[in-house]
């Protein structure tokens, strides 16, 4: 399960210098084996506007895509079919796995929000989701959840179906082995990159060495 597992970057809640982000994002996307990135400019607040978040795309899934990396937006379809991406993320409240598929059709990434939950999971990947996301697995500040996942419902998922699973929640190069060994075939991570304090680059040389050795 080790050399399966891959990195999946979630952005800052918040980009105010786009200019400066995309040269940290191209840095992180050169550094290591990222999969996927997930545009999620949204706070506890709210979410951003959608000008904002379609000038994000603009910036940010060219330089994904230079790398040969999927290119996600959070939470709505509509976006990401107007931005051109390759898919999108849904949460437990924010649409349905359905409405995203048959907006977006079947060559595009669709993924949902499990939480800890088996049932949830099930549900999705029987209805045909390409990934389930599971956490929060340690605490975390970028997103406040109550749902608290265990590592066992990673071992079962893995046992039990081939549908990838996304591990999240407080995820850094310190803590992750135990997911990887777990049978998490990607980690979603995002405050322990951007705000690494030897930089975005750094942090996914990290995290992509401790994948390789797990």
């Amino acid at each position: 399960m080790s050399n399966s597992c891959r990195l999946y970057l979630i952005t800052p809640p918040r980009i105010d210098d786009f200019d400066a982000f995309s040269r940290d994002f191209t840095a992180a996307l050169g550094a290591g084996d990222v999969a996927c990135v997930q545009l999620r400019l949204k706070s506890e607040t709210g979410a951003a506007p959608d000008e904002d978040i379609l000038r994000a795309a603009e910036k940010l899934a060219p330089i994904a895509r230079s790398h040969e990396v999927a290119f996600l937006i959070n939470d709505r379809p509509d976006l990401a079919k107007k931005a051109g991406v390759d898919g999108v993320h849904i949460g437990q409240s924010d649409g349905t796995y359905e409405a995203a598929r048959a907006l977006l059709g079947e060559g595009a990434t669709v993924g949902v929000t499990c939480h800890n939950s088996k049932d949830l999971a099930l549900v999705a990947g029987e209805a045909g989701a390409d990934y389930v996301a599971f956490g929060a697995f340690f605490p975390t500040a970028t997103k406040q959840s109550a749902a608290k996942a265990a590592l066992e419902i990673l071992e079962w998922w893995a046992y039990a179906t081939t549908v990838p699973s996304v591990a999240i929640g407080g995820i850094n190069p310190e803590n992750c082995e135990r997911l990887i060994r777990a049978g998490a075939d990607f980690l979603a991570v995002s405050s322990a990159v951007w705000n690494h304090p030897g930089g975005p680059g750094k942090a996914v040389k990290e995290f992509t060495a401790t994948i390789a050795n797990a």
